[in-house]
Formats: C-alpha cells, sequence, structure tokens
C-alpha cells in the first residue's frame, strides 16, 4: 500500500504544484523581470536594467511612505498585541458572558478592509466629528491615528482568540504552584503566563507585523494618501506610481519587489527572535 502511494503521489501533488506555478511562481518572476523594464503593457516591455531601481532612490514619496510605514507598522503591532493580550486575560478568567464578549470583539475581522475603511469614514465625517474628518485630509498624522484606530479595532479580536487558545494551554499545575508559593498575580503572568505563550505571541506578532507593513485597502478607503500622498502606506504608494504616473509602471514594479524583500526579511527577522523566547516544553 505504501509503496503504491508513492508511486501515485505525484498525481495528486500536481494540482496543487500547478494551482502554485500559475497563481505566485509564474507571476512573481515575470514581476521580477518587469522590475527591471519599461512598459506600459507586459507585450512592449524593454530591459533597462537597474534604472528603475535607482529612480526610486531619488524618489521622495517612496522615501516618506517607506518610514511612514515603518511607524506605523511598529504603533500597530504594539497596541493590537498588547490590546488583545489583555482583552485574552480578562475574558480568560471567571468574567460573566465572555462568549459574548468574545464573539463582539472578534466580529470586527469578518468585516472587509475596504468596507471597514468606508465606514470609519463615514463615522468620523458625521455632525459630531465632521471637524476631525476634515483634518484628517489635511493633517497626516491625524490620518495616521486614524488608521491605527481602524487596523486595531479590526484585527484586536482575531490576536485574541490566538491569545486565549495559548492562555487555556498554560498547564494549570503552574499557576497552582505558584499561588501556594505565593507569587502575586503579576510575578504569575511574568514568570509563568508570559514565557508560556511566546508561541502565540510569535504568531500574533508576524500575523500584526505583515498585515500592518503591507496594508492597502483601509489606506485607501480612509484617507487615499491624502494631503498630498503625505498619508500613503508602502503598498498605496506603489499602487500610486504604477497606476497614477505615466511612464512610471516598471519604478512601481521595482518598488514591488522591494516591497516584498523587506516584509520578508522583516517578518524573518521577527520570527527568529520571538522563537529564541519560546519556552519548550
Amino acid at each position: 500500500m505504501e509503496k503504491a502511494m508513492r508511486k501515485y503521489s505525484p498525481v495528486f501533488v500536481l494540482p496543487t504544484a500547478l494551482a502554485f506555478a500559475i497563481g505566485f511562481a509564474v507571476p512573481f518572476a515575470l514581476g521580477i523581470y518587469l522590475s527591471m523594464c519599461r512598459f506600459t503593457t507586459v507585450t512592449d516591455a524593454s530591459f533597462v536594467g537597474i534604472t528603475n531601481f535607482a529612480q526610486i532612490i531619488g524618489d521622495a514619496t517612496f522615501t516618506h511612505s517607506l518610514w511612514y510605514t515603518a511607524l506605523f507598522t511598529a504603533v500597530s503591532v504594539i497596541v493590537i498585541n498588547v490590546a488583545a493580550f489583555a482583552i485574552a486575560l480578562a475574558l480568560s478568567g471567571t468574567l460573566r458572558g465572555t462568549t459574548f464578549f468574545r464573539t463582539v470583539f472578534f466580529m470586527p475581522n469578518l468585516i472587509g478592509g475596504l468596507v471597514l475603511g468606508y465606514i470609519w469614514q463615514m463615522i468620523l465625517n458625521t455632525v459630531f466629528f465632521s471637524l476631525l474628518g476634515s483634518m484628517m485630509n489635511l493633517n497626516e498624522w491625524l490620518g495616521f491615528w486614524g488608521l491605527v484606530i481602524v487596523v486595531a479595532w479590526q484585527q484586536i479580536g482575531y490576536m485574541m482568540i490566538i491569545y486565549i487558545a495559548g492562555l487555556q494551554n498554560v498547564p494549570e499545575e503552574l499557576l497552582e504552584a505558584a499561588r501556594i508559593d505565593g507569587a502575586s498575580r503579576w510575578q504569575t503572568l511574568w514568570r509563568i503566563k508570559l514565557p508560556m505563550v511566546m508561541p502565540s505571541i510569535t504568531i500574533c506578532s508576524f500575523l500584526t507585523l505583515t498585515n500592518s507593513f503591507k496594508l492597502f485597502d483601509q489606506n485607501l478607503a480612509l484617507t487615499a494618501g491624502e494631503p498630498a500622498n503625505r498619508s500613503a502606506l508602502l503598498a498605496l504608494d506603489i499602487y500610486q506610481t504604477f497606476y497614477g504616473r505615466v511612464g512610471w509602471e516598471g519604478v512601481g514594479q521595482a518598488k514591488a519587489v522591494v516591497f516584498c524583500a523587506l516584509v520578508v526579511t522583516v517578518a524573518l527577522l521577527q520570527l527568529r527572535f520571538t522563537r529564541r523566547k519560546e519556552v519548550q516544553r
């Protein structure tokens, strides 16, 4: 039986391999090639080497969106994970109605990014918040904090579920031993619970970091980069470069390649750092 499975295993792998090649590998390779071309459509691409990448260095919008995205990612990761862990702690105890509260906190995650952005745009442009809503289009930092609020509101519930699962896996005998030894709640949290939920912290940090770094739809719906692209994150800046500047399609594609390399590098560094802190059970 095992010999037959090995013989026919390529047949079962083939559909997935084809889907991966058509949906990812081929477009990715084509994208790298186009990043070194000048083109308006794929059929008229002409190779120009690293010229597109050289133009990125002198593009002030890319430089601004890079550090703007880095700051937004740092703030979002901290806010989302701290809030999600705090809520998970509260809902892992003896609080009544925990199922109801878990559902309420998780529901925003079910709303699509564009829809979520437009919902919050409408909220901020009501009669009571009309001044704040108009200021968001005039001030990049109000737009920045608006994006942080929207993303946190959407993602906290999802991360909360992961943290609750991690907290529920903390051995009860360790907590009981800590209580017998006279450990305070604060000491139990720092010495037992946090080290034991490091796998959950690794997952949540990875998800929030990558989601924040490549955020696009909420940024487009809420601020659209206003004013003058000052509130545009990297993904929106790439989109505006590719579709909004005539003759800059190759530069936009080069930005996308650099963006991909940045996200992969930062994500791998984060995984390596947090996995070192995990406790071996």
